[in-house]
């Protein structure tokens, strides 16, 4: 029987600690892909059904509507991926940002690490070393923020490497 973790956020995995913080979508891009197009079946046939009666119009405003909420999806599908994985392992902090299919991968020495929690109720979780920042939490709600961020410096402590902020 495997023993809990003292970590609520994080997967622990051997020696090996993971946090994952990714966007909560309720449709993925295949779903929202299969749903606009029933909706330009659907749209497409009332103007069609209007174009034959003599209202040519409908048919024109039909296309515009597909145009724009085609745009409204593809906004949303490019952005449904996106998130951040900060993993802990063998002295190693490292932190993987995706954003609209780019992907950033930072890696900082775990003794160098300092973590602030966020300021403010909107802040994010701040991660330096060697003069380089990262801020983390876009997509954990912000009441969580201090808690993920909390555990973050645990882990680091726990990792062996002094007190840190």
């Amino acid at each position: 029987m495997q023993e809990p973790s003292a970590y609520r956020w994080a997967r622990v995995s051997g020696q090996a600690l993971a946090w994952q913080m990714r966007r909560n979508c309720s449709v993925t891009p295949r779903q929202l892909g299969l749903l606009y197009l029933g909706l330009c079946g659907v749209s497409l046939a009332i103007g069609v059904g209007f174009w034959m009666i003599g209202a040519r119009l409908v048919l024109g405003f039909a296309g515009l509507e597909l145009l724009a909420v085609g745009a409204a999806f593809l906004v949303y599908a490019r952005h449904a991926a996106d998130g951040e994985t900060v993993s802990l392992q063998d002295g190693r902090l490292t932190v993987v940002r995706e954003v609209a299919g780019r992907r950033e991968k930072m890696e900082f020495g775990c003794a160098h690490v300092r973590i602030a929690p966020p300021t403010g109720a909107q802040g994010l979780i701040q991660v330096t070393a060697h003069g380089r920042r990262v801020d983390l939490g876009r997509h954990v709600r912000p009441e969580f923020r201090p808690v993920v961020a909390g555990e973050l410096r645990r882990a680091l402590q726990a990792a062996g490497h002094g007190p840190l902020r």
